[in-house]
């Protein structure tokens, strides 16, 4: 088992703002899920408790470029 669930692509999800990886659905403890990003632990995971794919979007809006 690989203790993760990728999420389909016909929901709209925002890429890791740091990375660029498409987040994954992470079951912490018995009954708590976190929406991560795939490649690190350090990159913004949400709260745990539902899974919350919004919280994610608003969290990973890219609001100007640096440059």
């Amino acid at each position: 088992m690989k203790g993760y669930v990728t999420i389909p692509k016909s929901i709209y999800c925002k890429p890791c703002k740091q990375c660029g990886e498409r987040p994954i659905i992470t079951l912490i403890g018995k009954s708590e899920y976190v929406v991560k990003c795939p490649a690190d632990d350090l990159h913004y995971q949400t709260q745990p408790g539902l899974i919350d794919i919004e919280d994610w979007n608003i969290h990973n809006t890219v609001l100007y470029e640096n440059g």
